[in-house]
């Protein structure tokens, strides 16, 4: 049972992580329908997610190690990845500063279920404007559209708001183009998410017993499975695509939440 516990999870996670919708606020409504372990949760969401940043890092390993390996001589590309770097920068800080006092008092059914209600009326809203963009490639993306980006990943840490939603909109505001936006997120999660997992991991050090190996691993490639699947997809969708189905869905999944769990 706790091995299809943890098949339904990882998929949940590998579904959830890059799109607009929350992979934690899932994630919380998710193992506490399927009544997972409470003691076992942190440890395994650390494994699914570290699954999913994995499909991400696989899909663009070409284009990451080709920038790497331009960055000594190439001017473009060494800007990129301190902008990224730049972007991760906000996040980090106050995340571990305040990452005690998120879990205890926004890790809940309700905060979810607001903050996916919330956020799903401002992507409605949102998508409703003229969109106007002054970037269409990832390595045109200014300093300040950077920070900027980066401001809107501290949103993410409230439960509910959504990484991928907050960056991708994020960069929409400040003048990238969806595509680009959405590329220049999945750059960002890269270190956002493993610095978010290895911490999390040192915490949760002594926790890890032999008997959690199977239901780690089959989360952990159930994850990576469904964010290979998603990602591909979703690369695809924001070409010719908007978010506000994802918007009315998380207004529904919201709505669904409160009514659950009330």
């Amino acid at each position: 049972m706790i091995v299809l516990k943890a098949l339904i999870l990882g998929i949940v996670e590998g579904i959830t992580e890059f799109l607009p919708i929350s992979s934690t606020g899932h994630l919380i409504v998710a193992s506490d329908l399927v009544n997972y372990p409470v003691a076992s949760r942190a440890t395994f969401e650390i494994f699914i997610q570290l699954g999913a940043i994995l499909a991400v890092v696989w899909l663009y390993h070409q284009p990451l190690l080709d920038l790497v390996r331009r960055a000594p001589s190439d001017a473009p590309a060494r800007d990129l990845l301190g902008k990224v770097a730049l972007a991760f920068l906000p996040a980090a800080g106050i995340g571990f500063l305040f990452h005690h006092v998120i879990e205890e008092h926004l890790f809940s059914p309700t905060v979810v279920a607001i903050t996916l209600i919330v956020g799903g009326a401002i992507i409605i809203a949102l998508e409703r404007r003229a969109w106007q963009f002054d970037v269409e490639a990832i390595e045109a993306t200014g300093w300040m559209q950077a920070l900027g980006v980066g401001g809107a990943q501290v949103l993410s840490l409230i439960p509910g708001v959504s990484r991928a939603g907050a960056t991708i909109i994020g960069a929409m505001l400040v003048g990238i183009d969806r595509p680009a936006a959405t590329q220049f997120s999945f750059y960002l999660s890269i270190p956002t998410l493993f610095a978010a997992s290895l911490y999390s991991l040192f915490k949760a050090r002594h926790d890890l017993v032999a008997s959690d190996a199977l239901p780690l691993a089959v989360g952990f490639v159930t994850s990576f499975i469904a964010a290979l699947i998603v990602v591909r997809v979703f690369i695809n969708f924001v070409r010719s695509h908007d978010f506000t189905g994802f918007g009315y869905y998380r207004i529904a999944a919201g709505l669904a939440i409160l009514l659950f769990f009330r």
